[in-house]
């Protein structure tokens, strides 16, 4: 059987991107959003995800490229003085792995979120963490430890198996992908031994920014066996930041996907079950 979950990160970045995901949910296939309680446009979110009581609303932990919970100047080994992590991967990584200062400043950091989210009045349907920076074995460890406390059960994997997108269009996998997907078993022996679950499958990596109508639908039959879920980064339209965040993302047409008729038709014609991550069914407009 394959179940398919529909979601948009990024929910609580900017005015643009909420309103696609409330009309995406509203009118088209989108049930899921991970909000970034960090956002500058988080409150503005909450608002309108207490409107869509179908809207499944989970954490999109920021440890990169955003703006901290807590002060930076009380957490100065991972953030600035104006309140914002750095944009290195790399840095980054190597100082959460390998400085104790950092790692204590990263928990609380995490937690902070994680009370931020619960402080929405939101219930916390699922955990991810920008960047897919969780795949850090330090950050997934914080972030399943620090989530158990606030009832978390579901945890993305974004593991993307090659052989669907290859199907469905010309795509040579990278050595990137490849070690990403390494590090995607890691991260599931995490989830598993805290007894929480996870996606077999996650779609959004290889063509991220660039999940158009047609290439969505092309993608639909060749979705594998079990649990996928495809994420999006939907907006109206860019506003300065999100062109400097993201000046290569087609997000009206990640939008436009998720509200297109060509997704909705592939779904049914390939019996694609749309479902939560609890795993049962959802609703669609």
């Amino acid at each position: 059987m394959r179940r398919l979950i529909v979601s948009a990160d990024d929910f609580g970045l900017s005015e643009e991107v909420n309103e696609a995901i409330e009309i995406a949910h509203r009118d088209g296939l989108l049930s899921t959003a991970s909000l970034m309680v960090t956002g500058p446009a988080s409150l503005d979110a909450v608002r309108r995800a207490k409107r869509l009581p179908n809207l499944r609303v989970g954490l999109h932990l920021v440890v990169i490229e955003g703006d901290t919970a807590l002060p930076g100047a009380t957490i100065p080994s991972i953030a600035t003085p104006d309140d914002r992590f750095g944009t290195s991967q790399l840095g980054l990584g190597i100082s959460y792995f390998f400085r104790p200062s950092a790692r204590r400043a990263l928990a609380r950091e995490i937690e902070a979120q994680f009370r931020a989210f619960l402080a929405s009045g939101l219930p916390l349907d699922h955990a991810n963490a920008h960047k897919h920076m969780h795949l850090h074995p330090t950050i997934g460890r914080l972030l399943i430890e620090s989530g158990a406390h606030y009832g978390l059960r579901h945890v993305r994997t974004p593991m993307e198996p090659v052989e669907p997108l290859s199907a469905a269009e010309t795509h040579f996998d990278s050595l990137g992908a490849a070690a990403m997907r390494r590090w995607c078993n890691v991260l599931r022996h995490q989830i598993a031994r805290a007894r929480m679950t996870t996606n077999d499958s996650c779609f959004g990596l290889a063509w991220s920014g660039q999940m158009r109508p047609g290439r969505v639908a092309g993608l639909v039959p060749h979705l594998p066996e079990g649990l996928s879920e495809m994420y999006f980064h939907p907006a109206l339209e860019q506003n300065a930041m999100l062109r400097h965040l993201m000046p290569d993302y087609d997000q009206r047409g990640e939008f436009d996907a998720l509200v297109s008729m060509e997704f909705r038709e592939a779904l049914q014609r390939s019996n694609v079950t749309l479902c939560d991550w609890s795993g049962r069914s959802v609703a669609h407009h």
